[in-house]
């Protein structure tokens, strides 16, 4: 990689932070090796032994899938609002918008309801995506909402049923059948998709999002724009919290750029027994699926159990993907000094 792509990207960094410290968030440091596992089906942990001192045999230990866990750990004693900027780990994907060993930007704020954070992730995108990376960055405005800010970039916010009406021609996408799902890939000239059971309503509901929906957002012409998904089904709620007004949601949200997904966030949930059930029941979705089972992170159990999570909300990015995005890159990894496979 070119010292002035490696500039570049340092100086992400640094206004990555400055956003942060200029609004008194704490940096944190997390460990990447842990005894529990994300039970969620959808990732895939990798694995190492570690000699572990009085153990005979080395013991098994998972790279973490996000620095989630032991961030909602320290919220519980007392952090107060936290970010981490690191490096995480996937099995399973490599492609222009995945590597398995990324950058991450996660972080935490006390209070902050999802529309707030929602507000907050969009203020951080118009900084890093409208400033020159050659220059420094503007003074950053550290207040918590974007009412302040003049954006250049469009901005939309829909609720996840409002994009299926909107971008699949779907009016409510709860009350779709499978079918209704199966017309709609075809009408929008999705290639004909096999192995999945006609019957499986969410299955081809999520092919409708994947191939039809998210390639539209976060688009104006052949400029970016941003574009906010939220509100998404309470059974895709992973650790959200359910909505108040209508439990067939979720107060979660997903924002996207150029057709990409950058920042998956939650207004979180705070009761160890709710994060007991949640963590059941996506072991149970893995053993369904033929994935293998993984071990839970009992330690932040006891912690929700002892103190339950102040109330929060939380959202994680993809950071070099906003490279990437900041860089007009079609494939991350041209933003990364080496990528999987240079290693």
């Amino acid at each position: 990689m070119k010292r002035s792509l490696l500039l570049k990207r340092s100086q992400l960094f640094q206004q990555l932070r400055t956003f942060f410290y200029a609004r008194s968030v704490i940096e944190v440091d997390t460990p990447m090796l842990s005894v529990a596992g994300a039970p969620d089906c959808h990732l895939s942990s990798l694995t190492t032994q570690v000699q572990v001192p009085g153990e005979r045999e080395p013991q098994p230990y998972y790279l973490h899938t996000s620095p989630e866990y032991p961030m909602k750990r320290l919220l519980c004693e007392g952090s107060g609002d936290i970010f981490y900027l690191g490096k995480v780990f996937r099995d399973g994907d490599l492609s222009p918008r995945h590597q398995v060993e990324f950058m991450m930007l996660e972080w935490y704020r006390i209070g902050f309801s999802m529309q707030d954070l929602i507000e907050e992730v969009v203020v951080l995108l118009h900084h890093v995506l409208n400033v020159p990376p050659n220059l420094s960055p503007p003074e950053i405005n550290a207040k918590r909402t974007s009412t302040t800010v003049d954006h250049t970039l469009r901005v939309e916010q829909l609720t996840y049923q409002q994009a299926f009406a909107k971008y699949a021609n779907i009016s409510n996408i709860f009350e779709a059948s499978a079918s209704q799902c199966q017309a709609c890939l075809s009408a929008y000239g999705v290639p004909e998709i096999v192995g999945v059971a006609m019957e499986d309503k969410g299955l081809w509901e999520q092919l409708v999002l994947t191939e039809v929906v998210e390639p539209q957002l976060g688009r104006e012409g052949e400029n970016l724009a941003i574009t906010v998904l939220s509100h998404y089904p309470a059974s895709q709620a992973a650790l959200a919290q359910i909505s108040s007004d209508n439990p067939l949601t979720s107060e979660r949200f997903e924002v996207f750029v150029k057709g990409m997904e950058l920042a998956n966030g939650y207004h979180e949930l705070r009761e160890a027994s709710f994060y007991q059930r949640r963590f059941e029941a996506s072991l149970n979705e893995r053993v369904q699926q033929g994935f293998s089972p993984v071990a839970l992170d009992e330690r932040l159990l006891t912690t929700l159990t002892q103190t339950p999570l102040p109330d929060c909300s939380g959202v994680a990015l993809g950071v070099d993907r906003l490279f990437a995005l900041q860089q007009g890159f079609d494939d991350i990894q041209q933003g990364i000094a080496f990528g999987l496979l240079e290693s």
